[in-house]
Parts: structure tokens; sequence; C-alpha cells
């Protein structure tokens, strides 16, 4: 038969039970102590220093990723002058070159126009001379057509060259 028991006497424990709770208590307690606990405590420092040192890693990281950041905004500055600069210095040297080519285009046009003009006046001093020489031909060839026809005779050429002698003398 089992009796029942009041509410109360369900909560309050035997004598006999609490001490071998106590006893199985301070066995576990002893063991634990003896065997576990260190290595718990241990493993429990090692994680605190690991997170510790994670801790401070992500600082330096930070601290080293924002001085990478200047740094690289540092040499973009710089790199966009030294763009700016180059880009400033070639289009100085493309007008310098252009301004040189230019010059150097019209001094050849000069040179050609003034070679040109000193060929026209080489081709004109030679067609002068020798419109000179043709009329000088023709004069000659006339005046001694001219001449055979009125000194007919020796006496009347004879006179004539003697009078050219001495006008030749005379100049």
């Amino acid at each position: 038969m089992i009796l029942l028991k009041s509410g109360i006497d369900l909560l309050v424990p035997e004598n006999g039970l609490l001490i071998w709770t106590a006893l199985a208590f301070i066995l576990v307690l002893f063991i634990l102590s003896k065997f576990a606990w260190k290595p718990i405590l241990n493993s429990l420092k090692e994680r605190e220093t690991g997170i510790a040192d994670s801790l401070a890693t992500a600082e330096r990281v930070k601290a080293e990723m924002a001085q990478m950041k200047s740094e690289n905004e540092a040499l973009l500055a710089k790199a966009r002058e030294e763009r700016a600069s180059l880009l400033k210095e070639a289009r100085d040297t493309k007008d310098r070159i252009i301004n040189e080519a230019k010059e150097q285009a019209k001094v050849e046009a000069n040179k050609i126009i003034v070679e040109a003009q000193a060929a026209i006046q080489q081709q004109k001093m030679a067609a002068l001379t020798d419109v000179k020489n043709q009329v000088g031909n023709l004069v000659i060839e006339v005046a001694e057509k001219v001449l055979r026809r009125e000194l007919a005779g020796k006496a009347e050429q004879e006179n004539y060259i003697k009078t050219l002698a001495n006008e030749v003398k005379l100049n």
C-alpha cells in the first residue's frame, strides 16, 4: 500500500538522502577540482587571451587600414598632380612642335620662293642675253647686207673702213 504523503513532506528530503547527495556532491567537486577545473580555467584564459589578441590585432589592422587609406589618398592626389603636369607638358610640347613646324614651313616656303625668284631672274637674264644676241646678229646681218649694197666698190669700202677706224680711236 502506498501511503500518500502530504505536499509538504514531498518537498522536505530525508536525512539519508541528504547525506548521500552531499557525499556525491563533495566527491564530484573533488574530482572536478582535481582534474577538470584547471584545464577549463586554462582554456577560458586562453580564450580570453585569444579574444584580447584578436581585438588588439583588429585595432592594429584598423589603424593600418586608416594609414593605408590616407597614404592611398596622398598617392592618388600625387598621381592626379603628375597626370595634370604630364598633360600640360604634352600640350606645351605639342604647341611648340606645331609652332616649330609652322616656322620651318615658312622658312622652307620663303627659301623656295627666293630660289624660284632667282631661277626666274636667271632665266630672264638668259632670255634677254639670247634676245640681245639674236638682235645683234640680225643687226649685223642687216648692216652687212646694207653695206654690201652701198659699198659695192673697193674704194668705197676702204674709205668707210678708215672712217670707222678713226671713230674707234676717238672713243
